[in-house]
């Protein structure tokens, strides 16, 4: 016991620390407040806004995606509906409000299908210059 009674009067007189004041609590609350608005708040309510400028934007012939997945074209525009053409001679009703933003096919499956129609090509030319050989 006598070696621990040194070392409790050293930690007695230390000195406290700048960050143990009852301020520094909010100090880190409000640093933490402005780092979650910044990285999440803040960029989800531009989102939102810019999808509700699109809705109220809408007009015939423009390509939407549904909440539920469902991808087509504009054909009418009323109050709080929209007539969605998905193929020829099929038209759905839906809510605005389901409208999850402008359709864009993915730019990765568009690269994807002219890779794939140059390897085609290739080929083509590959094989009409083998046959050429072969005459």
């Amino acid at each position: 016991m006598s070696t621990l009674a040194p070392l409790a009067t050293l930690l007695a007189q230390a000195a406290p620390s700048p960050l143990a004041g009852p301020n520094s609590m909010f100090i880190l609350v409000a640093i933490f407040f402005g780092i979650f608005y910044f990285m999440i708040i803040r960029p989800q309510r531009k989102q939102e806004a810019a999808i509700k400028k699109f809705i109220d934007g809408l007009q015939k012939g423009d390509e939407v995606v549904t909440n539920g997945g469902i991808i087509g074209k504009v054909d009418k525009v009323q109050d709080n509906l929209i007539v969605l053409e998905v193929s020829s001679n099929t038209r759905l009703r839906i809510l605005k409000a389901q409208i999850a933003g402008p359709y864009a096919p993915a730019p990765a499956a568009e690269a994807a299908d002219k890779s794939d129609k140059s390897d085609k090509s290739e080929k083509n030319d590959k094989a009409d210059s083998s046959e050429k050989d072969k005459k």
